[in-house]
């Protein structure tokens, strides 16, 4: 067990775009997910638990620094993160650990700190601040590529196309073919590997901290043998959708603009054309393809789980796993991520402290969210959260008992500018800042607040989990209506950047908590 003069090793492992609901241990009635259910076994299951932002970027700035959306500020996928922000790699650092990369962290890096010619002012796959990279892969994957190319394998169509899959359906209809790549030539394999080489060259004596970013289960959909055929097209819930797309498209405006816009090559490289023109039976096959990549990734999870046992550190470690954002995988005729429906935002949050056995098996009901994983570990390596995060610590849920006062809602943004192209701002006729929307959810409703005067929404969810039935105008509900608005711009109000303004300067000089963020590492 760890010693009274050692910290712990931290274990952060992000799968990306894993819906909440599809683990087993959460009660899913298809998906087998042995190694997670493991985990939580060993540790605490936070069924209710929600990305604070989408899609990679931005839920990435909120799980990283603690900060909701509104105060970290990456609206999109390139939007830079200003330096002046703490996050999970610099804190750890600043407590004597190297926190070490496998994978990808999709930041883009703050410009006012680079040269006009720095590479790094052409990619929003930066690399967070903090972290000692050991083996990225980015989205052109050429690192796993190149491994692939010593092994054998014709590498030669390069990523996205080494995913299509090998005597696929030449009808166009989507087809569960594996890719030319085996079980144990995956992304998730390559970076286990690595990782796993990596953990045999630590001290005992000193902790580690790794994060592992594997990019399964997200697009394109396709997976090696036996996860292919593991699922059946016709095992899972029922969609949660209208009778037709066109019906769903003329439920909201910001709804008919995304549907318009989902391409299917983005989800599988063999397609063309949209993604609601696919059948029913297409949607059920994709869906069956993901849980799929669920389930390889959870064998890679085994992997590591006996990696760090062979090292004699699983008694020694705290294991995050949990994903940036999830999927709509079918919803609403929709895949991928974004907007506000609940299929997007539910994630996976399993947390593992082998110094509190005691909580192992429970799981939490509370509404959580990405915000909390800083302050959790902070709190869990004996060190206080900063007052200005957004984020609570979990830890009392880790001791096997429940706070005091806990949040009855999770909320989370998004903001779907493109400054680039400025496609949205064009369409709707708005600026760029108005291209946003805010939703807060409790058990009973659901309210989304957006703005450039788009019409709000409101769901019961109670009798219309789905969210299908909008009652934003509804004469019965406006009184709900306006509660939600108000509960909304309260939230905000309180938690508006807090980095200075829980100080004062006396004539006793700074009274008060001043965030030092990047900064308190360099002086």
């Amino acid at each position: 067990m760890i010693g009274k003069t050692r910290r712990p090793n931290i274990l952060l492992i992000t799968c990306d775009q894993w819906r909440g609901d599809c683990l087993s241990s959460a009660g899913h009635p298809v998906v087998k997910t042995p190694n997670a259910d493991a985990l939580a076994a060993e540790g605490v299951l936070f069924k209710r638990h929600y990305g604070g932002a989408a899609p990679c970027s931005p839920a990435r700035a909120c799980l990283y620094t603690g900060l909701y959306q509104m105060n970290n500020r990456v609206c999109r996928n390139g939007t830079p993160l200003d330096a002046r922000h703490g996050n999970i790699a610099l804190h750890a650092r600043a407590l004597g650990y190297d926190p070490t990369l496998f994978g990808y962290t999709d930041v883009s890096l703050d410009p006012r700190l680079l040269a006009p010619g720095d590479p790094g002012l052409q990619s929003y796959e930066g690399v967070l601040p903090g972290f000692t990279v050991r083996q990225l892969l980015p989205e052109h994957q050429k690192q796993w590529l190149s491994w692939l190319k010593q092994r054998g394998i014709d590498t030669s169509a390069g990523s996205p196309d080494i995913h299509r899959p090998v005597n696929g359906d030449k009808t166009g209809a989507v087809s569960n073919a594996p890719p030319v790549y085996s079980r144990d030539e995956t992304p998730a394999a390559f970076l286990t590997g690595e990782f796993t080489r990596w953990l045999g060259e630590q001290d005992d004596a000193a902790p580690w901290f790794a994060h592992l970013s594997f990019i399964s289960p997200h697009p394109p959909f396709i997976v090696p043998e036996p996860y292919n055929t593991m699922y059946q097209p016709a095992d899972g819930p029922a969609f949660r959708r209208a009778a037709s797309w066109q019906e769903e498209a003329q439920s909201h405006p910001y709804l008919a603009y995304d549907i318009g816009r989902q391409k299917q090559a983005r989800f599988r490289a063999d397609a063309n054309g949209k993604v609601h023109d696919w059948s029913d039976d297409d949607f059920r096959r994709i869906r069956a393809i993901y849980y799929g990549m669920i389930s390889e990734v959870d064998a890679q999870l085994g992997r590591i789980w006996q990696a760090v046992k062979a090292a004699g550190a699983w008694d020694d470690t705290i294991i995050v796993l949990t994903s940036d954002h999830a999927e709509m995988m079918g919803d609403h005729f929709m895949l991928g991520k974004g907007g506000y429906f609940d299929g997007s935002y539910h994630i996976p949050l399993i947390i593992r402290d082998p110094r509190h056995g005691q909580a192992g098996g429970d799981s939490v009901d509370r509404f959580t969210e990405a915000v909390d994983v800083g302050p959790t570990l902070l709190d869990l390596l004996g060190e206080d959260p900063a007052p200005h995060l957004d984020g609570t610590s979990l830890k009392p849920f880790l001791s096997g008992g429940s706070p005091a006062a806990w949040r009855d809602a999770a909320h989370w943004e998004f903001d779907f500018r493109s400054i680039a192209e400025g496609e949205a701002e064009r369409h709707f006729g708005i600026a760029s800042r108005q291209c946003n929307l805010a939703v807060i959810r409790t058990e009973k409703f659901k309210y989304v607040h957006f703005g450039g005067g788009l019409p709000p929404l409101l769901f019961d969810l109670e009798t219309d989990p789905g969210e299908l039935n909008n009652l934003a105008k509804h004469p019965a509900y406006l009184a709900v209506r306006l509660e939600f608005a108000e509960r909304l711009l309260a939230w905000r109000a309180e938690h508006l950047d807090q980095s200075l303004a829980l100080a004062e300067l006396t004539e006793h000089g700074v009274v008060g908590h001043v965030a030092r963020g990047s900064t308190r590492i360099r002086q």
